[in-house]
């Protein structure tokens, strides 16, 4: 089996569903699973939903309504008659989100989280199900949740790989279109879980190792996996041939086009990874494989903006020794602080760090009981794979060089604009 993942990009509205059939057209769609994402920005008005749900406000209701506005309007554009059984299906799944939403108990966020941001995934795949029939395709819609078992760490679930392994292999029929969800999964008590933002992709591989596929295609909106995004690197360049070693470090660093877990399962297996366009589904887009490093070898730029720099050094002049540096990375671990960058002396000792739940407030006051704390807020963190001169001068140009960091095959630069 070939396994093929679609974003929220392209299936965001009703032209978006219909290249979906184009591309099934070109690339052939027997022997094949579908992994698909929300539609659009659905994932995002959901969590807007959360939000006001959690802050009993007023526009709660409104804010369910604008989602089924604008899956309403492409159910329209898509099927000719408004009894086409897809309606009443879509229906259905948001009266089980509105009766959730009614009756749940549990404060506890991440859960709530999870039974709720599922419906998108949900009805864009019982969209796309119904319109591939409708266009002549039969197809098996699955829900993911009785194929992925995880624990129940909500919003970053563990995969329970041989329950999964069991399922799949026992559940997917062969010769016909499989649709499925990306991005959950369910617990033992068979409530619903995720596996991270951007975890469809992480759906593909595991239903591609499961199943021993040929391949794995993420179709995007992009040629391909660049060197450089775009919209900070002019003359960025397609890669063809990327190694699994690569892509893993890569992601690693920040890359974001393939997701850092995705790699992993399908490197066991020696599975290959095809990123490819879906706006041009002939071109042949970058394999990531086993082989060349990369191919062309050039340098890899990857940004990370809003970045915080911190350096702590000891009050008394005293070394930072290894127990410091345990409490502080425990302290990040707990406070959810992603760390990017580390550079250390035998006095100071400085990371760059991703702050996303807002968090950092609450660790420097307690680092500052223990520790002179200096800290940058929106620094940009530059990386560098495969660099040379010129790599390095393109970043540095017309920037405000605070730190670099140099090894073998990267370089990492922190930059405040000028």
């Amino acid at each position: 089996m070939r396994v093929f993942k679609f974003g929220g990009a392209s299936v965001k509205d009703a032209a978006g569903i219909k290249n979906v059939y184009s591309v099934l057209q070109t690339a052939g769609y027997e022997d094949v699973l579908l992994v698909v994402s929300a539609m659009g920005k659905t994932t995002n008005a959901l969590e807007l939903v959360i939000k006001n749900y959690f802050d009993k406000s007023p526009e709660l209701q409104s804010s369910v309504q604008e989602i089924k506005k604008y899956h309403n309007e492409i159910l329209l554009d898509l099927f000719e008659d408004e009894k086409n059984e897809v309606f009443a299906a879509v229906n259905a799944q948001f009266a089980e989100l509105e009766y959730f939403l009614a009756h749940n108990k549990s404060p506890n966020y991440n859960f709530v989280y999870d039974q709720i941001v599922s419906y998108g995934e949900l009805i864009s795949t019982t969209v796309l199900s119904h319109f591939m029939n409708f266009m002549g395709i039969k197809t098996q819609w699955l829900d993911v949740r009785n194929f992925v078992k995880t624990d129940s760490n909500y919003r970053d679930a563990e995969v329970d790989w041989e329950l999964t392994q069991q399922n799949i292999s026992k559940n997917v029929k062969r010769k016909i279109l499989n649709i499925t969800q990306g991005f959950l999964g369910s617990d033992e008590n068979n409530f619903t879980t995720t596996l991270g933002r951007e975890g469809s992709d992480y759906t593909a591989a595991i239903f591609a190792y499961c199943l021993n596929a040929e391949s794995v295609t993420i179709w995007k909106d992009v040629p391909g996996v660049m060197n450089a995004d775009p919209r900070y690197f002019e003359n960025a360049s397609l890669l063809n041939q990327i190694s699994y070693r690569e892509a893993i470090e890569l992601a690693f660093y920040g890359a974001t086009v393939i997701h850092p877990k995705t790699l992993q399962p399908l490197q066991k297996k020696e599975i290959p990874l095809y990123v490819k366009s879906f706006i041009n589904p002939l071109l042949p887009g970058t394999s990531v494989s086993k082989g060349a490093t990369l191919e062309p070898y050039m340098p890899c730029f990857i940004v990370k903006r809003n970045q915080l720099l911190l350096s702590l050094s000891s009050i008394d002049f005293s070394f930072i020794m290894e127990e410091h540096i345990s409490e502080i990375f425990g302290l990040f671990h707990e406070y959810k602080l992603k760390v990017n960058l580390i550079q250390n002396s035998a006095i100071s000792f400085s990371v760059c760090i991703e702050d996303k739940f807002d968090n950092f407030k609450d660790v420097n006051a307690i680092l500052s009981k223990k520790f002179k704390v200096d800290f940058t807020e929106h620094v940009t963190l530059y990386t560098i794979r495969h660099f040379d001169e010129k790599a390095a001068h393109t970043v540095e140009e017309n920037k405000t060089v605070i730190l670099k960091q140099v090894s073998t095959e990267t370089m990492q630069i922190i930059t405040q604009e000028s």
